[in-house]
C-alpha cells in the first residue's frame, strides 16, 4: 500500500470530512485508512481545524474519548450570511417576479441547488448545536431547503403529504388551518417517518400566519417528538400575531404592490 505523506493525508481527511458534514469519524477510521499513528492524525486534523476556521470555512469539532472522534460543521459566518441575504433580497424584488394573486415567483430560487445549499447551511448554523434527529418540512416548495438542511446536518428528512399515499402505510393524519386561505385542511405522515421522543427542526421556504408550521408541530405532538426548532426563507408582516411563536425567518416580505410593481424585501440580520 502507498505510505501517504501528510499533504495527502490533509487533502483526503479534508475530502471525507466535507463530503459527509456533522458526521463523526472516529481517529481509528483515519489510522486505519493512512496507517499512520493517532497522535499524526490529531496533528493533522489539528492543522485543517486552524485553516478551516483562519477561512471562516466553517468549524472542525473534535470529541474526546474513545468513541469520539472528529466532525466538520459547514457554518457560515455572520459577515457571509449577510452578504448572501442582501444578494437573495435583491433577486427576489425584481418586479417581474410578481405573479397573478400578488404572489412572488420564486421556483428558480428554490430549486437552484446552490442557493438552496447556502439556506441550509444558515439553518445548519443555527440549528447544529441541538442534536437535531430529523428535518421535517411540508409538500413540495420547501422540500429542496430541508433536503439541504438535513444533508448538512446528516440526519433524515421528513416530508409530510398533503395527499394520502397508500405506498406510505398506515399515516397519522391532522386537521390544521393554512395560514393563507384560512381553510381546514389535512397533513399526513406515515407512521415509520420518525422515532418517538425524536428532536425535530422544521424547514418551511414561506411563513404568513403560521397555520402550517403549527399543523406540523401538532402533528410532531402525535410521534411525542421535541420540536426544537422552526426555519423559513420567508415572512410576512401580516398578520404580526402568528399561530407559532419560536421561529426565525432570513428574510422579511415587507409590500408587494401590484399597481405599481413594487416588492420590499429585506433581510433578517439579527438572527444570529
Amino acid at each position: 500500500m502507498k505510505k501517504f505523506n501528510r499533504k495527502d493525508r490533509l487533502a483526503a481527511i479534508m475530502n471525507i470530512l466535507t463530503e459527509k458534514t456533522n458526521h463523526v469519524f472516529t481517529y481509528k477510521y483515519f489510522t486505519t485508512m493512512f496507517e499512520t499513528a493517532k497522535s499524526s492524525i490529531s496533528e493533522d486534523i489539528m492543522m485543517i481545524k486552524q485553516l478551516v476556521e483562519t477561512l471562516e470555512l466553517g468549524k472542525i469539532v473534535t470529541i474526546a474519548g474513545a468513541s469520539g472522534g472528529v466532525k466538520f460543521i459547514p457554518i457560515i459566518s455572520k459577515n457571509n450570511t449577510e452578504i448572501f441575504l442582501d444578494d437573495l433580497a435583491s433577486r427576489l424584488m425584481d418586479e417581474s417576479r410578481i405573479i397573478t394573486g400578488g404572489f412572488i415567483y420564486m421556483s428558480d430560487i428554490l430549486y437552484s441547488p446552490d442557493i438552496s445549499y447556502k439556506i441550509g447551511r444558515i439553518f445548519a448554523t443555527k440549528f447544529w448545536e441541538q442534536n437535531i434527529d430529523y428535518v421535517v418540512t411540508m409538500e413540495t416548495k420547501g422540500i429542496p431547503l430541508a433536503t439541504m438542511t438535513a444533508k448538512i446536518l446528516d440526519v433524515p428528512l421528513v416530508i409530510i403529504r398533503k395527499n394520502l399515499k397508500i405506498t406510505e402505510g398506515a399515516t397519522v393524519s391532522i386537521n390544521y388551518i393554512s395560514g393563507s386561505t384560512k381553510k381546514i385542511q389535512t397533513m399526513f405522515l406515515t407512521k415509520k417517518a420518525l422515532k418517538e421522543n425524536s428532536k425535530v427542526l422544521i424547514i418551511d421556504d414561506f411563513m404568513k400566519a403560521g397555520g402550517t408550521a403549527k399543523g406540523i408541530k401538532d402533528m410532531m405532538n402525535e410521534f411525542n417528538a421535541e420540536v426544537v426548532g422552526t426555519g423559513v426563507l420567508i415572512n410576512t408582516p401580516d398578520p404580526e400575531e402568528k399561530l407559532i411563536d419560536d421561529y426565525i425567518a432570513l428574510l422579511n416580505l415587507k409590500t408587494i404592490n401590484t399597481s405599481e410593481n413594487k416588492i420590499r424585501i429585506t433581510p433578517n440580520k439579527s438572527i444570529f
